[in-house]
């Protein structure tokens, strides 16, 4: 049986206990996110991890892009891919501080991740547990490892903190 807060294809929203890996790799994902916002972007970065170095890193840019498909999950995989010279990235972790949407989830399985830890829930387009759950469909040929709940205060707070300051 799975530890409650991390298991194949089930998202939990609290990770009371990270490890201290995750907590480092999250805080580097959460000052992409600082990037983004700085650019009025919507406050999102991901770093995407292969034997404990960071590979690719991303921060949302679809605005300055003008690319709806520039989200921070799919720029990190993309500069990861070029660094190891595949599309494919097996035995890698994308941390990222806001839980993915679909087109995300699609690309990380794609990619062959093989674990996704992020920090706040979405509820609104969340497709890794909180509007639905795509990663738990036992009929896919891969199998992603999902930790939700990562730094979800901190995360949580900038994303808050952002849309307030909006409105």
């Amino acid at each position: 049986m799975n530890p409650p807060t991390e298991s194949t294809g089930d998202a939990r929203p609290n990770a009371p206990n990270p490890s201290a890996e995750d907590r480092v790799f999250m805080a580097c994902a959460l000052a992409l996110a600082r990037q983004a916002e700085a650019l009025g972007e919507v406050p999102v970065g991901a770093v995407l991890v292969r034997d404990g170095a960071i590979v690719g890193e991303g921060f949302n840019q679809p605005i300055g892009r003008r690319d709806a498909t520039a989200h921070a999950e799919i720029l990190a995989l993309r500069a990861g891919g070029q660094l190891l010279g595949n599309y494919r990235l097996p035995n890698t972790c994308l941390y990222v501080t806001l839980e993915p949407c679909l087109m995300c989830v699609g690309a990380m399985l794609h990619a062959r991740i093989a674990r996704l830890v992020y920090g706040a829930t979405d509820p609104k387009v969340g497709a890794a547990g909180s509007l639905l759950n795509a990663f738990s469909n036992s009929g896919l040929n891969h199998q992603v490892q999902v930790q939700g709940g990562v730094l979800a205060t901190e995360c949580s707070a900038l994303l808050r903190d952002f849309f307030r300051a909006r409105r």
